[in-house]
């Protein structure tokens, strides 16, 4: 079956960050990029988030971002390329919350990406043929992502 969003997630993404450089008010929305600094791959493949990448974000008049990330992780030998674009979103007190720092409960607010995997390698060449979701818990220096694919 085509088009199914799989109730369990493949991978489970911990990305470090780095402190947001703000760029300034753009078209609408401050623009903003927060740096990858590394970070762990479980599920059902082991590896780590390689320094280097990026989360381009918008941040809406409402506190809402806009996100771009781009970054590659590595899984034994075999570098795979991330790009995710999604939405953080919530009520004006919970992002408010998540702006100071503090981890608040993935129930109170809404967090999606779509993600793309891509890699050269032959024994991860399937994920190239594949579309994921995400959802993401942001902590103070970290963001937790589970990659869900969709069938």
């Amino acid at each position: 079956m085509t088009g199914v969003v799989s109730t369990q997630p493949l991978l489970y993404f911990c990305v470090n960050v780095g402190s947001a450089l703000t760029v300034g008010h753009l078209g609408g929305g401050l623009r903003r990029f927060i740096p990858i600094t590394g970070g762990t791959v479980s599920g059902a493949h082991e590896g780590v988030i390689l320094p280097g990448g990026g989360d381009w974000q918008t941040v809406l008049a409402d506190g809402s971002l806009e996100l771009e990330a781009r970054y590659h992780i590595s899984i034994g030998d075999a570098v795979v390329e991330v790009q995710s674009n999604g939405l953080r979103t919530g009520s004006p007190e919970v992002l408010a919350r998540l702006s100071a720092g503090e981890i608040v409960p993935t129930q109170e607010y809404y967090f999606r990406t779509a993600v793309r995997l891509r890699s050269g390698d032959e024994k991860l060449a399937y994920l190239n043929k594949l579309l994921f979701v995400s959802t993401g818990e942001r902590r103070a220096s970290q963001v937790h992502l589970s990659i869900i694919p969709i069938l």
